[in-house]
């Protein structure tokens, strides 16, 4: 992990890569990097786990074969579907690989993601990251509603 820690302030939008491919992650950073997010990134499945435990990030995206050779291998992934939603609800997180179809709702279920993208359409990816982003945003409105009505006091009728 490298010992200099880029610090998030409360006005910034961050976002979090774990990609052992080059070029997949310098067209993941250059779109977020547009949309305006404070990008780290993730050298190791240990990197990527302390990182996501210490910052909330709002938009995660990792390669399918982050330091793997095959994707059960992918140790972040494993960690991320394993760990309670409540410690990952804050994160938008997308999945970038070979073997997925874009936006296969049942893809994205089955590797407990928000989205799966195929690498073919990377030069799109500032694109789907915005639907990905806004859909989840929709998605989650009714809950943080209320979750915000509970944390103040006021009941719905009132």
């Amino acid at each position: 992990m490298s010992d200099k820690f880029d610090f998030v302030s409360a006005a910034d939008k961050p976002a979090l890569l774990a990609f052992s491919t080059p070029e997949w992650l310098e067209a993941a950073r250059s779109a977020l990097d547009e949309l305006g997010y404070k990008v780290h990134t993730a050298a190791t499945h240990g990197d990527f786990l302390v990182r996501f435990t210490q910052v909330r990030y709002q938009v995660v995206i990792i390669e399918e074969l982050f330091a793997a050779n095959n994707p059960s291998e992918n140790l972040t992934l494993h960690a991320l579907q394993n760990m309670p939603m409540s410690q990952r609800r804050h994160a938008t997180v997308i999945l970038l690989g070979d073997s997925f179809q874009t936006f296969t709702p049942m893809q994205a279920f089955q590797q407990s993601v928000h989205a799966v993208i195929n690498s073919s359409e990377i030069f799109l990816l500032k694109q789907l990251i915005e639907k990905t982003i806004a859909d989840n945003t929709v998605f989650l409105n009714s809950y943080r509603e209320a979750q915000t009505r509970a944390y103040s006091g006021v009941a719905k009728d009132e």
